[in-house]
């Protein structure tokens, strides 16, 4: 059997920019990135600590070391540059092996800084 687990988690990000003319997704400074094991091109869920919404896109590397969290497209409207974000991404595994996998959680600090 296969289940799909918590793989990679960015908990309690702040939304630096929101850029609604744009085709979609949301940009993430590669520091955040490789800290969590996350890649460009992977489907995300996004929740907003602030106001609830809880929606889905695809990521961009953004520029290392900027701090840089910023909703494009449709995303912007669902959030405000500084709300609290929480990135998270899933994967497919079999079961008994799910049963001890470790997803790779990370704290970032008020200026999305990898502590």
């Amino acid at each position: 059997m296969w289940i799909n687990i918590l793989k990679s988690k960015i908990h309690r990000a702040k939304v630096t920019q929101a850029e609604l003319n744009y085709v979609g997704s949301i940009t993430i400074d590669k520091d955040l990135l490789d800290a969590a094991n996350m890649i460009a091109g992977e489907k995300v869920q996004i929740v907003n600590n602030n106001n609830g919404e809880r929606f889905e896109t695809y990521i961009i590397e953004g520029e290392r070391g900027s701090g840089q969290v910023c909703l494009n497209g449709a995303a912007a409207r669902k959030v405000q540059v500084g709300d609290i974000i929480i990135i998270m991404s899933y994967a497919m595994m079999d079961f008994e092996q799910a049963k001890t996998f470790k997803p790779w959680v990370i704290f970032p600090d008020e200026n999305n800084k990898v502590i």
